[in-house]
């Protein structure tokens, strides 16, 4: 990434935007190595370089392998050859918790899918930033030796905005490309990309698409210009349809320079980027590939995982040990289920001649070995068959399995079966493990191996499983609760099964072991009855809230309501915080808010947004048993204040929504979709209005205390003691959540998120800006 100075604006926002994105993310791999593994963390050795970019690698590297099904022990050598006197430490127990952990710390780099091109993004950035002896082959040799892996060289990876000099081209927009062609059609690109229609598609376009680029400015770029192209192309065509043979001539060239465009310019970029990167930019568009990523970002996050245990080369674990003799008892061979973000397969082993074959098998895709039953034969059967005659005979004499093999099956109404299967076509294979099951009931590992599926194969059952997924849960937000209910079906039906499997045992006890509170919301004993809102004052306010949510109040009415609320309970705040700061002062408490659906998931952002602007803290707990918990931190008069706001506004949201569906949604669009990207608008501009409205409560007591200098007790400024309580909230958080990951980016689909910000601009205190994400935090394991 070196500075050209021949290079255009374009080239160096690019490539600016690009490096500021990989350190950033460079910098969430070694986060999760420092959270989930942080005594590797410690023990890398000064001579890897910079601590965090061999944090990154190391995680990249352990996720690999996690990813690829190898065992513990090959993971522990790569560990020791990367740490000197690292057998001196115990190395097998840090690898274990290290990839036990890695499906629950929310980075989305070091699921199975993803790791593979991840890893090579992060050595080829440490490769970068290391010192040279002027001999590249021993350079390279070096480091493929200390990191056991190939080392990305030189290449298009390096300058990616470069790529189009081979075509004799820059990296431009299309308005600039078109600044070189002859005036009539030059003229015409730039009306139709500076007309109001195209600007506002465009934007919407990039909105879509931004929540799922992690913040990669140079990929919002590219994502820009493919916009600003498919409106080309889109208008072009719309013209075409009813002009005379001139008009349709003059317009073919207008495509044509769109096309060549987009084929010398941004598709060498695109060739030029790392795989993750690429894979970020196309995933990026609203198409199956992206829904894929959506429902398994919610299963993943719904799933209890597996014990470090499960991760005991060559021993099953207790859990699995239960599994394996249930389903022995029953009958049955054969089971699937998920180790983190790795899809398993388990199978009995019956007989001598079984166990032959399964110890003989090389883990290719064979339909001698493997087929997988989705209940649909439509699935596995595109012609004849999907496996017929794609296997010459040497390929099937060589993974030879006894009649009839092995049947992996996968329900086609269970959302979790699904949702698995999506998880196999999006890695490619699976963890096959073959257990013995012995007469006086010992199980055993006879062997774990990485069984393929053909590419075809897996693009199958993506189509399939999406399909199916959509027929039961359209809307990849609701599959936690979907997933829920079939636990709780099952579990009345068949009691629990463990975390190994398909059937995870509810747990009262919350991530890192913390109890879980019940619906009702339990709160700390350090909850004080001195700091809670008056009566007399809680009484105005909800007086006054209802008078906004009054559908009789106009729009000014309802707004003036609001504020008045909002400012009684902000000045209320800053006054109980004056004077216990004079007196004794009262400790922070938490309290766990239980939301409720419908959209739960909004109704808990709503929450603790409100919560964020009113001086709280608030932490999702994460896992299954917590998706619609909020679990709040602050004195007890902020939380009081909190509550009541977002009790209000929870209403006026669901009514909005409706409203804004019924006026403003697009025909084609889906209503849930649509309602809540309004939501998120709505969310964003009224948690605006609160901070705004604290801001000026803060300034007016600042003000006030000015005003009453020389009196008999002196106290200190408004901001000191307001900046002491939050550092006291965030001390009390930190003790009970030592491990917070961050959330999750937002993503929504629909078109009501302006239309929600307009909205909300209405319905509350006014002001417009722009909120950024909130920072609540997400409980990491």
């Amino acid at each position: 990434m070196t500075d050209n100075r021949a290079d255009g604006p374009s080239a160096v926002e690019f490539r600016q935007a690009r490096k500021e994105w990989i350190e950033s993310r460079i910098q969430d791999l070694a986060n999760v190595l420092e959270s989930a593994g942080p005594d590797l963390y410690k023990l890398l050795p000064a001579d890897l370089g910079e601590r965090r970019l061999a944090a990154a690698v190391t995680v990249a590297r352990v996720a690999t392998d996690e990813a690829r099904a190898r065992p513990v022990t090959e993971t522990v050598r790569l560990l020791e050859r990367l740490i000197p006197g690292g057998h001196r430490h115990d190395l097998t127990g840090a690898a274990r918790a290290l990839r036990s952990r890695l499906a629950t710390c929310g980075e989305q780099a070091v699921w199975s899918w993803n790791a593979a091109a991840w890893e090579e993004m992060a050595l080829w950035w440490w490769r970068r930033h290391q010192p040279r002896t002027g001999d590249p082959a021993r350079d390279f040799a070096e480091w493929r030796s200390r990191w056991s892996a190939e080392i990305p060289w030189n290449g298009d990876i390096d300058e990616p905005e470069q790529a189009p000099r081979q075509h004799g081209r820059t990296l431009v927009t299309p308005g600039e490309f078109f600044a070189s062609e002859p005036e009539p059609l030059r003229l015409l690109a730039h009306a139709v990309l500076r007309s109001p229609r195209t600007a506002a598609a465009v934007e919407d376009a990039v909105l879509l698409r931004e929540e799922h680029l992690q913040g990669a400015g140079h990929l919002r770029w590219l994502a820009e210009q493919q916009a600003c192209t498919d409106q080309l192309e889109a208008w072009r065509k719309a013209q075409q349809a009813t002009g005379s043979e001139a008009t349709r001539a003059f317009l073919a060239e207008l495509s044509e320079t769109v096309k060549r465009y987009a084929m010398l310019v941004l598709q060498p970029v695109v060739d030029a980027l790392s795989a993750c990167e690429r894979a970020l930019l196309n995933g990026s568009r609203p198409d199956a590939h992206r829904n894929a990523s959506d429902y398994l970002d919610m299963f993943l996050d719904w799933q209890v995982q597996s014990d470090e245990d499960a991760w005991c080369d060559g021993a099953p674990s207790a859990d699995l040990v239960r599994q394996a003799r249930e389903h022995h008892e029953r009958g049955e061979t054969t089971w699937q289920g998920m180790r983190g973000s790795v899809p398993v397969w388990y199978h009995i082993v019956t007989s001598p001649k079984e166990k032959a074959a399964a110890l003989a098998y090389s883990g290719r895709p064979s339909a001698s070995v493997v087929r997988v039953r989705t209940g649909d034969d439509n699935v596995t059967v595109p012609g004849p068959s999907l496996f017929e005659g794609f296997f010459d005979e040497a390929d099937e004499s060589a993974d030879w399995y006894p009649h009839p093999g092995i049947d992996v099956p996968y329900e086609p109404d269970s959302a979790f079966d699904l949702c698995a299967l999506l998880a196999l076509a999006q890695l490619g294979h699976a963890r096959l493990e073959f257990l013995t099951v012995h007469p006086d009931g010992t199980v055993r590992t006879l062997r774990s191996v990485r069984a393929h599926v053909r590419e075809d194969d897996a693009k199958a059952y993506r189509r399939w499983a999406l399909a199916a997924l959509a027929d039961l849960v359209p809307d990849p937000e609701d599959l936690a609760d979907l997933l829920a209910d079939e636990e709780e079906s099952s579990d009345n039906a068949d009691g629990t099964t463990g975390s190994d499997g398909k059937k995870g045992p509810g747990s009262d006890t919350g991530p890192g072991g913390i109890h879980s509170p019940g619906p009702g919301g339990a709160t700390s004993p350090r909850r004080t009855a001195n700091g809670a809102l008056p009566p007399e004052l809680l009484g105005k306010v909800r007086a006054l809230l209802r008078k906004a949510e009054d559908q009789a109040a106009t729009e000014e009415e309802a707004r003036a309501f609001l504020a008045k609320a909002t400012e009684l309970m902000a000045k209320y705040g800053i006054e109980q915080a004056m004077l216990e700061d004079l007196d004794r002062p009262a400790g922070p408490m938490d309290k766990v808010v239980e939301v409720h659906p419908p959209y739960a998931k909004e109704m808990r952002r709503l929450l603790s947004w409100i919560a964020g602007a009113m001086r709280c803290r608030s932490v999702y707990p994460g896992g299954k048993t917590h998706r619609h918990r909020v679990h709040l931190f602050g004195f007890e008069g902020d939380i009081q204040a909190s509550e009541v706001l977002f009790a209000s506004l929870r209403l006026q949201m669901l009514d909005g929504a409706d409203r804004a569906d019924r006026l403003h949604r697009p025909a084609a669009e889906d209503a849930r979709a649509y309602k809540r990207s309004w939501m998120l608008g709505f969310i964003r501009e009224v948690t605006d209005r609160v901070k705004a409205a604290h801001e000026a409560a803060r300034a007016s007591a600042e003000h006030e205390q000015k005003a009453a200098e020389g009196t008999e007790r002196s106290s200190r400024s408004v901001a000191l003691v307001l900046a002491d309580r939050s550092t006291l909230v965030t001390a009390h958080l930190n003790d009970r959540y030592p491990k917070l990951g961050k959330t999750r980016p937002t993503k929504f689909k629909g078109t009501g998120y302006w239309q929600g910000r307009v909205d909300g601009r209405r319905a509350d205190i006014g002001g417009p800006t722009i909120v950024p994400d909130t920072p609540t935090e997400q409980l990491v394991d």
